[in-house]
């Protein structure tokens, strides 16, 4: 029988994808991966699982808040800096930095209101420099 993995691919449909572009590269420091950067659609290289945006499919001024009932986690190097970086930038912070059970963590918005949790990862699931994508 065929099994899951697990997850292999995430993409947040955005309003904005300049907007949002600018925030996941410039605020949040994501590197833009420029083989998959296109007018729909923007990658970033990342060392876990690939993250994207991408533009809307749907009208997202229709829904109460994007991604209801799904969290996002993303991994930090420094869970304290970012949140610091994040409030001089005046981006609502859900829930202010925190020790739990998966390291240094806090929740923030983005510009289309997903929650986002970020935590330091302290487990080491992950082989140093990332995975093999091949």
């Amino acid at each position: 029988m065929a099994r899951l993995r697990g997850p292999d691919f995430i993409s947040l449909q955005v309003r904005d994808l300049a907007a949002s572009r600018a925030f996941y590269s410039e605020t949040l420091g994501l590197t833009v991966d420029s083989r998959f950067d296109t007018p729909a659609a923007v990658v970033f290289d990342t060392n876990s699982i690939p993250f994207a945006l991408s533009q809307a499919s749907v009208n997202l001024a229709d829904v109460a808040q994007p991604g209801v009932g799904v969290t996002l986690w993303l991994d930090c190097d420094d869970v304290d800096a970012l949140h610091a970086t994040l409030v001089k930038a005046d981006i609502t912070i859900i829930k202010p930095p925190f020790d739990g059970p998966f390291g240094r963590t806090f929740i923030f918005v983005d510009p289309d209101g997903y929650r986002l949790t970020v935590n330091e990862n302290q487990w080491d699931r992950f082989p140093l420099g990332g995975l093999s994508h091949g």
